[in-house]
């Protein structure tokens, strides 16, 4: 407890008092002076309040709002916030072109820079809010990196566009461009589409990385309970912030810190929601990570064994009919997980942000026959989970696919080979390929890329031109908004050496994500030959930022991560 019995907070084991307690620290307190406070909210704890506000995209153009309304949450809880803010890269402006490769370096840079402004500022505990896909792991990787008491919040979801009486989502936007390529739609309704597929702030609506990490933020214990689920544009949202300001000054008081509630188990939770929910294929890449920063090993293994045993059980887009309004408004995130916990996939004994356990926050919740969106576990849209992995020797380190709504999971046919997503998209745009075709683009994971950039500008045009018969594979990543059968994450990449790298065109693929495997029917003998040939490419970044992240970035299997973790750790920052 850091309460005194006056109720004055004792600060001599918060990070804070190297900044505001003693003589020796007048020079620190003189420029909290300088921005207006007093000497009693120098006394209490110091909570930052990290957001992504931003205009480089609606997803983060209501962060900065939310952030006021956590920080008057704060202060009437009886502690001091501190307002910063950070970068995002928005994957639907940086897709499809050169800017695509800064978008997973940025979930580092998001964590560098939180953990960076709060251990150079010494503050006390941490809100962090965020809207854009790499921007919600990047939060929460910088808590369980620093450690000190932490609550995340979801800026909210965009509302869905509206069209001849449908729903829109961005996913359409990248569809129809297909469909123009196509010959199947004009130039007119395409521009009507993009007019109408994004009425206002928020992220991309349907299941993809921005409203699967939300979901994971709860089911993992850092977000209070239905916070994920409302809408950006709702000013209701600004409750939420205030109550997750409230929240954190509780947690310091408790001492309770994000690795006492991101456990082993909490992660597993994580992966099931991801599952059951149809969820972006990121969710493999960004849990391994989050888990680096607590020294606990959770692979694309770990994952994936999830993913098999989970019912797939909320009909959310892509691969279903609703977006994360709908799913908000059937009981979000809260129904969820009481579904699946009475169903005995989630662990209910794990701790949260509220101070109580998974299964005690939800133990008020009742099933609503009144929607459509949740599934019954005895009555699921699969019996497994919407995300498979693959392994097999063209991925000995594995690879990931999403099935949610697919009835195309098995595939065989000759490959396609290219190196980089431009001459691939380049190939589908003129529809130079053939149905049976296996699309092989390579040299875009983490190193090679650099940047393991996503590919849903080529999966959704080939999608918009109705083919069905194809698989596309890659060492890169795909968009949570991709469907059709599109293996990514294929570990070792081709800069690493791994056997993507020797794929020639018209070797014969076959992918079958029923038993996970993905083979390469060439002899190993003849692979060798080719390996004997074989030299990593020279990329065009060979300096600044994107340069540093290819030269740190470790496995995709692992999350990609940039150091050693917490397992190498010698201090945690909550405790200096």
């Amino acid at each position: 407890m850091h309460r005194n019995p006056d109720g004055s907070w004792d600060k001599s084991r918060l990070p804070s008092r190297h900044t505001t307690i003693g003589p020796s620290k007048a020079p620190h307190r003189s420029y909290y002076y300088a921005m207006g406070l007093g000497s009693r909210d120098i006394a209490q704890p110091f909570v930052g309040v990290a957001h992504c506000g931003n205009q480089s995209a609606p997803c983060n153009t209501a962060l900065e709002r939310q952030a006021h309304a956590a920080a008057e949450g704060v202060k009437a809880a009886g502690a001091t916030p501190r307002e910063f803010s950070t970068i995002t890269v928005t994957d639907g402006i940086a897709m499809g072109h050169e800017g695509m490769r800064s978008s997973l370096v940025s979930r580092e840079v998001i964590a560098d820079s939180v953990e960076l402004s709060v251990r150079g500022h010494a503050y006390d505990a941490l809100v962090g809010i965020a809207g854009c896909d790499k921007s919600l792991p990047g939060m929460m990787m910088a808590m369980l990196r620093l450690n000190v008491p932490s609550v995340f919040l979801y800026g909210g979801s965009i509302l869905p566009g509206r069209l001849d009486g449908q729903d829109l989502t961005v996913q359409d936007v990248f569809e129809a461009v297909g469909q123009f390529s196509a010959g199947t739609i004009s130039e007119e309704r395409l521009c009507q589409v993009e007019q109408h597929a994004c009425p206002g702030d928020g992220a991309c609506g349907g299941q993809f990385t921005a409203n699967t990490m939300a979901l994971v933020s709860e089911a993992i214990g850092l977000a209070l309970p239905l916070s994920s689920s409302l809408p950006a544009t709702y000013l209701s949202r600004d409750d939420y912030a205030r109550a997750s300001g409230a929240a954190v000054v509780r947690l310091i008081e408790q001492n309770i810190r994000p690795r006492d509630i991101c456990t082993r188990k909490a992660f597993e939770n994580a992966a099931v929601v991801v599952a059951a929910t149809g969820g972006s294929t990121n969710g493999g890449l960004h849990l391994p990570a989050m888990a680096h920063e607590c020294g606990i090993e959770f692979t694309l293994r770990d994952f994936a064994e999830i993913c098999a045993r989970t019912p797939y059980i909320a009909d959310l887009k892509p691969g279903g009919r609703f977006v994360a309004k709908d799913m908000g408004e059937a009981g979000g995130a809260p129904m969820l997980i009481k579904t699946l916990l009475e169903g005995g996939y989630l662990h209910g004994d794990c701790m949260t942000v509220t101070g109580k356990t998974l299964a005690e926050n939800v133990a008020d919740v009742k099933w609503r026959d009144d929607q459509e969106v949740i599934r019954p576990v005895s009555n699921p849209l699969s019996p497994t989970g919407g995300v498979v992995g693959l392994w097999g020797n063209l991925a000995p380190d594995g690879a990931i696919v999403k099935v949610a709504g697919l009835k195309h999971i098995k595939h065989r046919g000759p490959a396609r080979v290219f190196d980089g997503e431009e001459a691939c998209f380049a190939a589908v745009e003129a529809r130079d390929y053939k149905e049976g075709d296996v699309l092989v683009i390579r040299y875009e994971g983490a190193k090679g890329g650099p940047g393991m950039r996503e590919m849903l500008s080529t999966t959704a045009a080939l999608y918009g031109q109705g083919v069905e018969n194809i698989a596309l594979i890659t060492d890169g990543r795909f968009s949570g908004a991709t469907r059709g059968l599109c293996v990514g994450h294929v570990g070792p990449e081709a800069q690493a050496g791994g056997p993507i790298g020797l794929v020639k065109d018209g070797d014969i693929i076959s992918i079958d994500a029923e038993t996970g495997s993905i083979e390469l029917e060439v002899d190993a003998a003849e692979l060798e030959r080719r390996k004997a040939d074989w030299k990593p490419r020279k990329t065009n970044y060979q300096t600044g930022a994107i340069w540093k992240f290819a030269q740190m970035v470790g496995p995709v299997h692992l999350g990609a991560t940039t150091h050693p973790g917490a397992a190498a750790e010698t201090h945690v920052f909550a405790d200096l």
